[in-house]
């Protein structure tokens, strides 16, 4: 016998699935998520979702690539090679600006996708709703929520029904 993985419902357009996703979320779900060919506005209000802690990321390694230049120069030019040239100062810090803003513009850049990776838990290679033939109209035009059954709020037939009452067009328990 194939384990359950969770439900998936099928929604006509994209105000549906919007207020479909408010009344999952206000019933308490958590581990769940709406899928639709194209970005909806304010889907993320709908799922509530919470502040992404990716800028974090950027802010950290950003910081961290900057002051990561600036302290290298600063040692270069003080420390490892002191060379006093036309009677400029050892530490002249206008001149480490343009590989300081450099090193920290990469490191954002890294922290950021590194950061998007690892919440989004990337990269992913399979997932169940793979398993489902309706699915596949998701990226053409098909509108979805999927709960899974890891949910603490989940129960095969409840929770079928309560996609049911939302107004989806189809619902089917996905298997795998």
């Amino acid at each position: 016998m194939s384990k359950v993985h969770g439900a998936l419902a099928e929604f006509a357009n994209p105000a549906e699935l919007y207020h479909a996703c408010e009344k999952v979320r206000d019933a308490g779900y958590n581990d769940w998520d709406s899928h639709s060919p194209f970005p909806i506005h304010g889907i993320e209000k709908a799922m509530g979702f919470a502040w992404s802690r990716v800028p974090w990321f950027a802010l950290v390694f950003g910081l961290t690539g900057a002051a990561g230049g600036f302290a290298l120069q600063v040692w270069i030019s003080t420390v490892a090679s002191p060379l006093v040239i036309s009677g400029k100062p050892l530490l002249s810090w206008p001149a480490y600006v343009p590989v300081t803003f450099e090193l920290g513009i990469i490191c954002t850049a890294i922290g950021t996708l590194g950061g998007m990776c690892l919440l989004n838990r990337l990269p992913a290679f399979y997932h169940w709703l793979f398993h489902s033939k309706r699915f596949e109209s998701a990226t053409d035009d098909g509108f979805f929520i999927s709960i899974e059954s890891t949910d603490s709020k989940w129960d095969s037939a409840g929770t079928s029904a309560f996609l049911e009452s939302l107004g989806a067009s189809h619902v089917e328990l996905v298997e795998g």
